[in-house]
C-alpha cells in the first residue's frame, strides 16, 4: 500500500470518526427542547379545550401576540379580552376554533432566548356561518425566567393567496356568473317568444 493511499485511508477514517461523535454528542439544550415541548403541546391543548387561561398561563404578563386577522393583542389582559370577544362573548364570531400543531425545525437558542417555528391546521366553527378549515404557520419566541420557560411572543399567519375561504369565494363567484348568465339567456328567450307572439 503506498503512502499516498494510507493517508487518504487514515484521512477517511478520521473524517468518519469525527462525524459519528457529532452525531452521538448529547444535546446540551436536550432539558431545554423537552420543557419548550411541553409548553407547545399545553398552548395547544388550552386552544382546543376553549381555555384562554390555561394559555395565558404559559405565557409572560407582557406577552405579544398577533393573530390571524393581524390584530395584536400586547399583555394577558388584551389577550384575554381578544379571546373573549371572537370565542366566548355574545357577540361572539366564534363558537369554537380547534388547531393540530406540528414544530418545525428544531429551537433555536440565543442564551435564554429560544426562537421556535412550525404549522397548523385548524378549524373554525363560526357563529353565522358553517365551519371551514386554514392551513397556517406560526413563529414562537419564549424566554427562560427563574428555571421555566414562557412565551413571550406569539405571530399567526396564513396564505392570503391561497386558502380555503378564497376557493369558496371563488367557487360562489363561478356560480354567480353561471346563474347570471342562465337568467340572463332565459329573459332573452322570454323576450324573442313574446314579440313572436305579438299580432302584427
Amino acid at each position: 500500500m503506498s503512502l499516498l493511499t494510507r493517508t487518504l485511508l487514515s484521512l477517511g477514517l478520521l473524517v468518519l470518526g469525527l462525524g459519528s461523535s457529532a452525531a452521538d454528542a448529547p444535546d446540551p439544550r436536550a432539558a431545554d427542547r423537552e420543557a419548550l415541548l411541553v409548553v407547545f403541546r399545553e398552548m395547544e391543548a388550552a386552544i382546543n379545550s376553549q381555555d384562554v387561561e390555561r394559555m395565558i398561563a404559559q405565557m409572560t404578563p407582557d406577552a405579544t401576540v398577533v393573530w390571524l386577522n393581524a390584530e395584536v393583542s400586547r399583555g394577558h389582559e388584551e389577550i384575554r379580552a381578544y379571546y373573549h370577544r371572537m370565542v366566548k362573548g355574545k357577540d361572539r364570531i366564534l363558537d369554537r376554533y380547534t388547531t393540530a400543531a406540528q414544530l418545525g425545525a428544531k429551537a433555536r437558542f440565543y442564551g435564554d432566548v429560544a426562537v421556535a417555528d412550525g404549522s397548523m391546521e385548524d378549524a373554525f366553527f363560526p357563529v353565522a356561518r358553517g365551519p371551514f378549515e386554514l392551513s397556517s404557520r406560526w413563529t414562537s419566541t419564549s424566554v427562560k425566567i427563574d428555571g421555566r420557560w414562557k412565551v413571550t411572543s406569539m405571530h399567526l399567519s396564513s396564505n392570503v393567496f391561497t386558502n380555503s375561504l378564497i376557493a369558496e369565494a371563488k367557487q360562489a363567484a363561478v356560480y354567480t356568473a353561471a346563474g347570471g348568465v342562465g337568467g340572463g339567456m332565459m329573459l332573452a328567450g322570454l323576450v324573442c317568444w313574446l314579440r313572436r307572439r305579438r299580432p302584427a
